[in-house]
Parts: structure tokens; C-alpha cells; sequence
């Protein structure tokens, strides 16, 4: 069995440059642009949600539960 993916962990040099370009892409707002990257997160977070809902159990083999519709 293959073993776990680990998470990528960029250097700190390439964080620095990612906060100096999401800083500049919001007029050199820093608060600007730490609403755009939680905005940014919000966007992924849903996307991963819809893709766990459209990948089989039998795929998935059961790592992920399919979210039931429910009324509340």
C-alpha cells in the first residue's frame, strides 16, 4: 500500500512572496487582502464539499459520507 501524501509546505521565502502579491492585488491593503483570502478559502471549501458529494462510496470507499438532504 502506498503510503500517505504528505502536505506541501512551501518555503518561507515563497510565503513571503505570496503575502507581498495578495497584499499588492488589494492596493497594499492588508486587511483587503486577508478578507480576499478568506473569501479564496470559503470558494475551495465549498468546491471540496461538492467533489467528496460526487465521488462514489465504492471510490471513496467510504472515507468520505455523502451529506444527506435535510430540512431544518
Amino acid at each position: 500500500m502506498p503510503a500517505a501524501p504528505q502536505p506541501f509546505a512551501p518555503a518561507k521565502g515563497d510565503l513571503e512572496f505570496a503575502a507581498d502579491q495578495a497584499i499588492e492585488a488589494c492596493g497594499g491593503d492588508a486587511r483587503e487582502a486577508v478578507k480576499a483570502l478568506l473569501v479564496a478559502v470559503d470558494f475551495l471549501e465549498s468546491k471540496v464539499d461538492e467533489l467528496k458529494g460526487a465521488v462514489s462510496n465504492g471510490y471513496a470507499r467510504g472515507r468520505y459520507v455523502a451529506p444527506h438532504d435535510r430540512k431544518e
